[in-house]
């Protein structure tokens, strides 16, 4: 960490969380909390939930939580130590000198400058395209059909074919030196001459923007037929194109559940421009495990719009096993007779697309279409080979739900015997290579890379005789509001036998120590008697047992606990992100005399579970049987 904890804790409390999200984020208020749409995934309904008396923000849906400086961070794509220097410019406050290696401070310095480069060409070959100089460019966007307020939108631009070095010389008015346009990408050289100029000369400029709005490179359509027909940027400090996607900064902020994959800057516009404005595309590149990995995090469904080509085909093949490695379902959205996504609606229109979206085709039936072609069904021997890989391929699925419904869809549309395909099924169930299969990405959709359901691991209620749900009056959407404050909680799930990758007693006692931890925070008064019974060494290992540690120093040394502040003490996102769970998993009871219960009932559940619960010794259990005894007993202060 850069910045002392007194700077970061500085920082954190003069940007108000309400505040900052709200500028990105519609909140509305119910109760104690503000709610509103989740940005960082697609959702129709509210889950995402933010604290003031807290200072921390959590979403329901995606489980994404942490403080105010955990949600610059996500949101506008920055380090730690970009959003503590970006919430210090919003609040005024001036930062000490940091130290940094010099390597560090040259690659920081390098990054800026690029990114400023990058800020200039945009400007210029946006004014280029509606100068005289840009006719062409202009005159071919027109053709296309694309609007000037979508050119805007695109912030679209032209280098100009004449005169090539035009760029070069503006940059250089502006004190750009030939060293630094080297190392942005921009320029090429004439190595005979020794003279610079513009790479994308006589082309379309499409910028590529980060998730930040920031330029990070150029992509150009040629005029004409020169080749190659599209370039794009080289690979600079700023900019990675296997792990960038193309409007990818306008599509995040959808409201659709779902983003669609395209080839093309032009079928990405095109699809904006007709009211599809989730709709990506990568930069002219095959689809990587760094885009999957980007578009985890804004969405679990893909529908991949490909050239309904050859080598688009074979591009949807390679891409969907990706997708589900990354715990995304993939889909398939049919251009059959058309080539493109632009040409589908500049052909038919906005509705013969938003159909098209509708019926977008199911992944494992498209692979299943695909790989018929290679098969002569008309020969024994290789109808055979062909339902055995059909047969392989929905055995690799993870549930008996999904198989037989595969199954099923499969017999209709290929007219085969429903026994011998179950046949084929189960025997490819039992050969080994079937977990093979699932391993390399060809598995279910819903499962994740780690193998959990994609909601992660199922939390069982810790036992049958504690019943939150007859006890606080859950209702069936999973949230529930304080009768008193009007806040707003999520109940932990129910318990399914399904995946699970610990003990169903062991997800039980992590609620309850959550829970009591959780109840520490929301009612100090509470903390000496739970001390007297339960010490952070109770809460067992892991990040829950961290929780405990930090939570009983702030108790000990303020008297109450500062939320927001713990994040501080886990740097890893992920962490921040479960610590921030911890705090809106709160059975809330609707009267004093329930809530009373539940914490009585919670600090029995973390005494039994204790590790020093398995304590042999007849003296060291006698002990222990007479505090849980007083645990029943006692009165509870809040």
């Amino acid at each position: 960490m850069y910045y002392s904890d007194e700077i970061v804790d500085q920082v954190r409390t003069a940007n108000d969380i309400v505040d900052v999200i709200g500028q990105n984020v519609q909140l509305k208020r119910s109760g104690s909390n503000y709610f509103g749409l989740c940005p960082f995934h697609n959702e129709k309904s509210p889950s995402f939930s933010v604290s003031r008396q807290k200072q921390m923000y959590y979403c329901f849906g995606c489980h994404k939580g942490g403080n105010v400086i955990t949600f610059v961070e996500e949101y506008q794509n920055m380090n730690f130590t970009e959003a503590v220097e970006f919430l210090a410019r919003m609040a005024g406050i001036r930062l000490p000198e940091r130290e940094i290696s010099a390597a560090e401070r040259q690659g920081m310095n390098e990054r800026k400058e690029i990114l400023n480069v990058n800020r200039l060409a945009g400007t210029y070959y946006y004014y280029s395209l509606r100068s005289g100089a840009g006719k062409g460019g202009m005159d071919y966007l027109t053709k296309r059909g694309l609007s000037e307020e979508t050119m805007k939108s695109f912030a679209l631009g032209f280098a100009p074919k004449t005169p090539s070095d035009g760029l070069y010389r503006y940059l250089k008015s502006k004190g750009i030196s030939d060293d630094l346009l080297r190392r942005s990408g921009l320029m090429n050289i004439d190595e005979r001459r020794g003279t610079m100029y513009d790479k994308f000369w006589n082309r379309v400029i499409f910028p590529i923007l980060d998730a930040s709005n920031r330029i990070i490179g150029f992509g150009g359509r040629v005029m004409g037929d020169a080749k190659p027909k599209y370039l794009n940027s080289p690979e600079t400090k700023v900019f990675d194109k296997s792990r960038n996607l193309y409007a990818l900064n306008l599509a995040r902020r959808t409201r659709e559940d779902s983003l669609v994959l395209c080839e093309g800057y032009m079928d990405v516009i095109s699809m904006h421009q007709a009211g599809f404005t989730n709709a990506v595309a990568s930069l002219g590149t095959s689809l990587t495990p760094g885009h999957c990995a980007l578009l985890s995090r804004y969405t679990k469904q893909v529908i991949l719009s490909y050239d309904s080509d050859q080598a688009g085909v074979a591009a949807a093949m390679r891409a969907i096993p990706m997708l589900r490695k990354a715990g995304i379902t993939p889909k398939i959205l049919r251009l059959d007779p058309y080539k493109d996504p632009d040409e589908l609606i500049q052909a038919l229109g906005h509705d013969a697309m938003q159909e098209r979206l509708n019926q977008a085709q199911n992944a494992l039936m498209f692979e299943i279409e695909i790989t018929k072609r290679g098969y002569d069904l008309n020969d024994p021997d290789a109808k055979t080979r062909f339902f055995e890989n059909v047969a392989a391929r929905i055995a690799a699925l993870e549930t008996e739900m999904e198989r037989q419904n595969y199954m099923d869809a499969v017999c209709r549309e290929y007219l085969v015997d429903r026994r011998q395909l179950q046949e084929l099924v189960t025997r490819r169930l039992l050969n080994p290579s079937v977990a093979e299969l699932r391993q390399a990405g060809a598995a279910s959709p819903l499962l994740s890379p780690a193998g959990e359901p994609e909601d992660g691991p199922v939390i069982p209620m810790p036992d049958a005789d504690y019943d939150p749900a007859a006890l606080y009056g859950y209702d069936d959407s999973g949230f529930y509001e304080d009768e008193t404050t009007g806040e707003m909680f999520q109940a932990p799930p129910t318990a399914t036998s399904k995946n699970r990758s610990v003990s169903v007693r062991d997800q039980g006692d992590d609620i309850s120590r959550r829970l009591l931890l959780n109840y520490i925070c929301r009612y100090p008064g509470i903390f000496g008697t739970v001390r007297k019974y339960v010490m952070p060494s109770d809460f067992g290992e892991g990040l829950t047992a961290q929780a405990a540690e930090v939570i009983y120093g702030q108790m000990e040394k303020k008297g109450q606990v500062d939320e927001a502040s713990i994040l501080n003490h886990f740097p890893e996102a992920q962490d921040q992100t479960k610590i921030a769970g911890i705090f809106h998993t709160l059975d809330q009871a609707s009267s004093g005399k329930d809530r009373e219960k539940a914490i009585r009932e919670t600090l029995i559940k973390v005494f039994k579970a204790s590790p020093a619960a398995s304590a042999s010794e007849l003296s060291r259990v006698i002990a222990r049987k007479k505090q849980e005894t007083e645990l029943r007993t006692i009165r509870i202060q809040m």
